[in-house]
């Protein structure tokens, strides 16, 4: 098959479902179970993207242990989060704790 051409068709067809919803905007309308449905695809897609990288950094397998920065900083994020409920606060504490954790422990 041609590939040049398999790609153009997918990116007709994603153009096509994304230019759609732009396009229809207010005038097409989800049953209110879609639309609960819908509001948690961001926080699955994130979660989906961000525990494989916590708990296996490398691809070799869960690194489940105290030596794996990423899981510490998500740790202490997720502690960081639930007690200011700042999100940047939560960012750059965690990203300190990547960093120093690193710089001491892997070192």
């Amino acid at each position: 098959m041609n590939y040049v051409a398999l790609i153009l068709g997918m990116a007709v067809i994603t153009f096509a479902i994304r230019a759609a919803v732009f396009v229809l905007g207010e005038r097409l309308a989800f049953a209110p179970i879609v639309r609960t449905a819908l509001s948690f695809v961001p926080v699955t897609v994130l979660t989906a993207i961000i525990v494989p990288m916590t708990v296996s950094p490398h691809g070799n397998g869960a690194e489940i242990t105290w030596r794996n920065p990423q899981l510490v900083a998500a740790i202490v994020a997720v502690i960081v989060c639930v007690l200011t409920k700042r999100p940047l606060l939560t960012i750059a504490v965690a990203l300190a704790v990547f960093f120093a954790w690193q710089f001491a422990v892997l070192r």
